[in-house]
């Protein structure tokens, strides 16, 4: 049975959601408001601005997520970090490639989103 790119997305979110620990409702917060920063200021203000906040590991967390699918996805690197990914887009990307990872970013948010509610037991 073929998996398609929707699946391999909801598949991917739902191993990084399990992976979140501790007041999970501020990582859920966080991947709601994510996809209109994302919109309204773009996809590497977005990422810097949580590379900012990496003392707060639900900042932390949620940019390895989006950081781990769009390096794969769109430049085919496994081991994506924000330096490499950063450089990528800023250096390496035509728009086409940069309008690709923006919506790739969108398209896993959306699955982390819907999966994020699911776990969150209200802090507890």
């Amino acid at each position: 049975m073929a998996v398609n790119k929707d699946q391999e997305r909801a598949a991917y979110a739902w191993n990084c959601v399990r992976t979140v620990n501790n007041k999970f409702s501020d990582y859920k917060n966080l991947a709601k408001s994510a996809p209109a920063l994302i919109v309204s200021n773009g996809l590497m203000q977005t990422l810097a601005f949580f590379e900012s906040k990496k003392k707060d590991e639900h900042y932390k967390a949620l940019n390895k997520h989006v950081i781990g699918w769009v390096s794969k996805q769109v430049y085919g690197d496994e081991n994506g970090n924000f330096n490499d990914l950063i450089d990528k887009l800023a250096n390496e990307s035509s728009m086409p490639r940069y309008m690709m990872a923006t919506q790739e970013a969108l398209e896993v948010l959306k699955w982390i989103r819907h999966f994020a509610p699911a776990l969150d037991k209200g802090g507890e």
